[in-house]
């Protein structure tokens, strides 16, 4: 159990790293950067939805504001200003153990710094409550505190991403900061997973991750907030 969990903590330790250029081939153009809007200044609700038009379909996702409040308002961030539109989903992580499907899948701004907001606080699981289930939305980063605009999808449980307080391994007791679930479209993420890998791009572990023709992000839109029913 504990080297199943080294191994999947290795590749997640570089989350970013994906977004680096590889060598067997001239780096890619980015995608170009839309004309940012300005963010709302109205506080946000407890929850909030977010809609992600891909070429493979939509995925619509709830992020919780109350128990994640860096995290999810940073993702909030990012779609109400448009920096997550043109980019895309770069990786899929296959692990090959347990039932399958079994991992994750990753995209984001790819620490474009003419995209990214500045780093949020990291907010580990045994604080917020909020486990790595299936579906669940969680902070890509480097070290605690480096989130930006990376973020991955889990398409199995994974509760080796949770933090574990008692480890004496700084990255096990940080953990990862999960802040949010997808409510429909698991579908179009598991398409994503299944999408062919590419054999030559990434480096280290993200060799065999990187998916041959990533998937583009058209848009991500805020949807309208939902307006509890009224009581009897």
């Amino acid at each position: 159990m504990l080297a199943r969990r080294l191994v999947l903590l290795a590749p997640l330790a570089v989350l970013l790293i994906g977004a680096a250029p590889v060598k067997k081939r001239p780096p890619a153009p980015r995608a170009a950067v839309p004309a940012y809007t300005k963010p709302s200044t109205a506080p946000l609700p407890d929850k909030v939805r977010i809609a992600l038009t891909t070429d493979l379909g939509p995925i619509v996702v709830e992020v919780d504001v109350k128990r994640a409040p860096a995290s999810a308002t940073n993702f909030v961030r990012y779609a109400e200003t448009k920096r997550f539109d043109g980019t895309v989903f770069y990786r899929a992580m296959h692990l090959k153990w347990g039932e399958q499907p079994n991992g994750l899948i990753q995209a984001g701004t790819r620490n474009d710094p003419k995209r990214n907001l500045p780093p949020v606080p990291h907010e580990p699981t045994n604080i917020t409550g909020i486990s790595h289930k299936a579906g669940t939305l969680s902070m890509a980063r480097y070290a605690p505190g480096t989130a930006t605009g990376d973020f991955s999808i889990m398409v199995s449980d994974q509760p080796g991403l949770d933090a574990q307080p008692d480890s004496a391994d700084p990255e096990a007791k940080a953990g990862y900061a999960a802040f949010g679930q997808v409510i429909e479209g698991m579908d179009v993420v598991k398409a994503i997973f299944a999408a062919p890998i590419s054999e030559t791009e990434g480096e280290g572990f993200m060799r065999g991750q990187m998916l041959a023709q990533p998937v583009k992000i058209i848009t991500a839109r805020r949807l309208p907030d939902a307006v509890p029913l009224p009581t009897p």
